[in-house]
Order: structure tokens, then sequence, then C-alpha cells
């Protein structure tokens, strides 16, 4: 009996502590702050949890879309004094934190995908992320990428005699796994300087990466999950781990094989400098390179290799998939924007020699309506539907409301690019939103499907060039016809724009 009365007594105890603690919380300046904006109804110490316990990840991001309509714009959301957050979904609150030289590392949830990433230029922050970006920045200059160009069409090729054999077979063609398969070859073979038919395991590399997106929605919806202490306790760390594995040996596997090539080689490492660029115009420069030159002057040492090799194999084919998996979808469903776009390729290569008509980088820029098309579809589809900052400064607004120091901000890209204020009638297709005097009139940052301001995507050209030359030459060949109902898909929350279901369209010989 005194035990059980000496329990409860403790438990009370702990309970008051708890509420006390919870009072002075709510007294603070933050959360009297982020009170001013909407959200939730926040409840003693669990605040506004109990909107997001258990949810999956297609739930999750349907309240991410539920939430602006319902609260009227941006709106907050925590978790007592250990979480606060504001959702961005409105460029008034976006500009000033997206354009800030202080608040620019990225918010406390991107740690949980250090196991996965590591602290490469996705999740580094300060010096480290200024010193490795200066590193990373001569391997995408524009006559690198140029010379990108030759890679990207003959794999394009090997993407077309795929689709050639749907064609013949009278099938539809899934594109997740085509242009996964697609951009995952060429990020290989341009950035890091490696085919990928040298190494083993991209297949299970690119299922492992729809695990990893779900297993970390699920440790992000439930609290407990958030303490790295209770995240071994029950056994989701080894889980996690488990699932980096393969992994992390496919990315081993392309560093050691880069590395056995210059083993191999009788051509010393040549730095990326402005004059060696411009010397050597028609010579292939990887990334893979730029980070083996820092490596032997002892600017990175073998982890931060590895850390960068893992990031832009993800970034730079995960997120370029998407992209070109929700472009064929629109322009399956916008036969006249298709045919707008097939009518200005048809103008460029009808002007070629008939001797010479490969497309060239500089054609590209001819395609005036190709562009404006494929920006409305990222302002639709955003391959990365949100980001997060730490907001390290506050941020006073023009109505006079205070983002503090010390809450994350989430920025919603998916719905920042559907604002009325600066897109009306949102969800309808409109290439001419990016006429350059619509461009002008709108705010610069209501279209970010690359990021923006100081920590901006450093491989949006390289992107941009790679989505034109397949979407060219697609069309040059094919027409593309509807099969998967924007209402059939079911969008889920992820590292990058996805369906839970198969996103299909059916190819047809011109």
């Amino acid at each position: 009996m005194d035990f059980l009365m000496d329990w409860w007594f403790a438990v009370l105890i702990i309970v008051i502590v708890l509420l006390a603690w919870d009072a002075i919380d709510k007294s603070g300046r933050p959360y009297r702050a982020m009170n001013k904006f909407p959200g939730p109804r926040v409840f003693p110490l669990i605040g506004t949890l109990s909107e997001i316990l258990f949810k999956d990840q297609a739930k999750t991001f349907q309240l991410a879309r539920e939430w602006p309509k319902r609260y009227g714009g941006s709106y907050r959301f925590w978790v007592n004094s250990t979480l606060y957050v504001l959702n961005v979904v409105r460029v008034r609150e976006a500009e000033p934190i997206l354009s800030s030289t202080k608040n620019i590392d990225k918010s406390r949830f991107y740690k949980f995908l250090h196991p996965f990433l590591g602290l490469g230029l996705l999740n580094s922050t300060g010096p480290k992320w200024m010193h490795r970006r200066r590193i990373l920045t001569p391997s995408f200059h524009f006559n690198i990428l140029n010379g990108f160009h030759r890679t990207f069409v003959e794999e394009c090729d090997q993407l077309l005699a795929t689709i050639d054999e749907h064609v013949d077979k009278g099938v539809s063609t899934a594109l997740q796994p085509v242009m996964s398969k697609f951009t995952l070859n060429t990020i290989c073979e341009t950035s890091m300087g490696v085919k990928l038919s040298t190494v083993s395991g991209a297949d299970v590399y690119r299922t492992k990466l729809y695990e990893i997106g779900e297993a970390l929605v699920h440790r992000l919806m439930r609290p407990w999950l958030l303490n790295d202490f209770l995240c071994r306790l029950t056994g989701y760390k080894a889980a996690f781990d488990k699932l980096l594995l393969p992994v992390h040996s496919f990315t081993t596997g392309i560093i050691n094989k880069k590395r056995e090539q210059f083993q191999a080689s009788s051509e010393p490492l040549v730095e990326l400098t402005e004059e060696n660029i411009y010397l050597n115009p028609k010579k292939r420069y990887a990334m893979l390179d730029s980070l083996l030159v820092a490596e032997q002057k002892q600017l990175i040492d073998e982890a931060g290799i590895r850390e960068e090799v893992d990031t832009f194999a993800f970034e730079g084919h995960d997120t370029t998939a998407a992209a070109l998996v929700f472009i064929f979808f629109t322009l399956a469903h916008e036969s006249a924007v298709q045919d707008r776009i097939y009518s200005e390729i048809r103008q460029v290569y009808n002007g070629k020699p008939q001797s010479d008509r490969v497309f060239t980088p500089q054609d590209y820029s001819e395609m005036k309506f190709l562009d404006r098309a494929l920006k409305e579809c990222l302002r639709l589809w955003p391959p990365v539907a949100f980001i997060s900052r730490n907001i390290s400064e506050d941020i006073v607004l023009e109505d006079g409301a205070v983002i503090p120091a010390g809450c994350v901000a989430n920025i919603h890209i998916f719905d920042l690019h559907r604002d009325p204020e600066q897109y009306p009638d949102p969800d309808r297709f409109d290439a001419d939103r990016f006429l350059p005097e619509e461009v002008d009139r709108r705010n610069p940052y209501a279209y970010v499907p690359f990021s923006a301001g100081p920590r901006n995507c450093i491989g949006q050209k390289y992107a941009m060039m790679e989505l034109k030359v397949v979407i060219v030459n697609a069309l040059l060949k094919f027409r593309v016809l509807p099969v998967t109902k924007l209402e059939d898909i079911n969008f889920v929350a992820d590292l990058v724009l996805r369906s839970t279901n198969p996103i299909e369209v059916r190819f047809e010989r011109r």
C-alpha cells in the first residue's frame, strides 16, 4: 500500500512539474509570438501533437494541404518548447526566410537524414557548407554542363529504346521506374564519371530510397522517436541502419571504381579552374574528380567525399526523376501544350541541315515556350515539396508579426507555388505565367522549385538541361497520351514528390 502511495505521489509530482513547465513555456516570448499565427488547438503538454500522431505518408500530405485552407495561409504548430514550427505557404513569409543571409541553416528535421547523407552540401551548415560549396561550384560551370549534353543524349537514347519496347507491346509506361533508371545513369556518368553498368546494386539502391522516405516520415509522426535514445531503444535505429547498408554499399562502389580509374590512368588529376575548363572544352569533368583533387590537397577527407557522393547520387537523380514523371503526366493531359512544344521543336529541327540534325545546348535556348512550359510543370509539381530552416534570428514581417528565433520554418513549396496572391487560378496550367513581363511582375520568391537565396540548388542548370534533352527528344519521336487521372494520384509525404500508385502514360509513335 505504501509502495502504491509513493508511486502515485511520484506521478503527481511529475505531472505538476510538467504542467508548471508548460505554463512557463506558454508565457515565454517565442510562444506569444507564434500564437499570433493561426493553427490547430493547443493542449497542455502535448501541444498540437494530436493532429499528427500515427498518420501515414498519404494522410500527412493530405493534412499539409488542408491546413492552409482551414487557417487562411501559413499556420503554426508546436510541441511546447521543444519544437515550434511555422508552416509557410505564402510568399509574404517565405521571402524574408529564403532571402536571409542569417537564417540559412537547415532545420533540426534534417538531422534524421544524417545517417543517410551525412553532412554534405545538403545537410551541412556554416563554414563547412561554404567550404564544400566552393569546392563543388566549379563542377557546374556552364562549359562543363555543355559537355554533359552528349551523355544526356546517349542515356536518353536508351530511355527512348525502352519506351519503343512498350509501344511495340502496346502497353502503357509506368513513369517512375524508367525515369529513375535514366536519371541515376546520367548522374553517375556525369557527376561521378562512372558508368552505372560497371557498378553493382543500382536496382536495390532505387528500391531502398522509397523505404527510406517511408521510414523517415514514420519517425516524424511519432514524436518519441525524435529522441535518439528512444529511437535506439525501440529498434527503429537498427532497422533504419539496415536499410542504409545496400545504399551506402552502392555509393562506396562508385567511389572505389573512380579511384581504380585514376590508379590505372596515366593522366594526373586536374584541378577545375576557369583556365583548365576553357583550354580543354571537350574534356568530360566530373564532380567526383574535383573531390579527389581536393582530397589530394587535404581540403576534404574520405568521409567527406562519401557525404557528397551520397548527397548527389540521391538528389541528382531522384528529384529529376520525379520532375520527369510529372512533366510527362502533365503533357499527356495538356494536349494543346504538347502540340505547341512539338511545333517549336520541329521548327528548330527543320532549320538544321539534313546532314547534322542533332540538337545542341544552344538550340534549347531558342525554345522559349518549352522553357515556360517546363517551369509551369515545376510550379505545379515541385520535385521537393517542402524545405525547412532553423530560424536563428527574429524575422519581423510587414504586418508586424514576428517569426521568433529558435523556431523551425517549413516552406511548403507545393502550396507556396499555389499562393493565390501570386498565381490567379493557381491549379490551372498556364505556361504564360512565365512570360518575361509576368515574371517581372511577380515576387521572385513565388517560384522556388530549386529553393532560393544563398542556399539555392547548385545543380539547377544541370537539371533543366537534362529535362529539356529528354522532353525534346521524346516529343520529337512520340506523342504522349493520358492513362492515370489526376484524381487517381495518391500523393504522399516523402523526400521527393511521389504517389503511392504508379503514374502511367501511353506513348504513340509520330
